[in-house]
């Protein structure tokens, strides 16, 4: 596992600055994992009032997206960071941008959580809602113990990882669309199942970009827009 010496340094006030953007970072990516799961609990559950917890606590995810963001901007005018450290620092403003972003797509779900409990529970898709879930979730918690242990292995290990959602997903898709087709009555209800699905996609999507973040902080490389066999050859260089 590669690390990173972000401790290195003549200042111990930049040493701390560091390290609380870094702590800051999980304590955002803790929130939004919360937010993901209790997302799908309340969508398999019917659990309304969960949902509406969820997005009411989408603005506190959107306040610690800016106070990240100011805190990196302050560390880039103040030290003028170089190497891996200016790298650090600009995979943590990308990797906030992400967990925002996870952050509204779990208040998606729960919005769809809201929807069909009002109009009936679907006869279908809770299932794979589960089954893609639990994939999505251990994709965000392994990207966030790469970041935090700088760990370009790991991160590599969820981007495979996407590979099998996708092909859940897409799987999926064609599920509800058949259930579609054979009883239009359940249109509504099914187009619901598949936004939450698109929603929970769309997570392992952006968990997959804060892993491109890590390899980029470690190997200094950008492997984004890269075939997966080239990122395999970067990170084990």
């Amino acid at each position: 596992m590669d690390k990173l010496n972000l401790d290195q340094h003549i200042s111990n006030k930049f040493n701390e600055e560091l390290e609380e953007a870094r702590q800051h970072l999980m304590q955002m990516g803790g929130m939004v994992e919360q937010q993901v799961k209790n997302s799908i609990t309340a969508i398999i559950e019917a659990d309304s009032a969960l949902a509406q917890e969820i997005r009411a606590k989408d603005e506190s995810v959107n306040d610690m997206e800016m106070d990240i963001d100011e805190e990196c901007a302050r560390i880039l005018a103040l030290r003028h960071p170089a190497a891996s450290d200016l790298r650090f620092v600009l995979a943590v403003t990308k990797a906030v941008n992400d967990l925002e972003r996870i952050g509204d797509e779990a208040s998606k779900i729960a919005k769809q959580a809201i929807e069909l409990t009002e109009n009936g529970a679907a006869p279908k898709g809770y299932i794979e809602i589960r089954h893609i879930g639990n994939l999505v979730v251990s994709m965000l918690n392994k990207a966030l113990d790469a970041f935090a242990r700088s760990d370009a292995e790991l991160a590599l290990d969820v981007l495979q990882d996407d590979k099998v959602v996708n092909m859940e997903y897409a799987s999926a898709m064609r599920e509800m669309v058949t259930l579609m087709m054979e009883d239009p009555r359940m249109i509504s209800r099914a187009l619901n199942v598949m936004w939450a699905l698109r929603s929970l996609e769309r997570i392992g999507d952006h968990s997959q970009n804060i892993c491109e973040y890590v390899i980029y902080l470690v190997k200094g490389k950008d492997i984004r827009h890269k075939k997966l066999s080239k990122v395999k050859k970067a990170v084990k260089k």
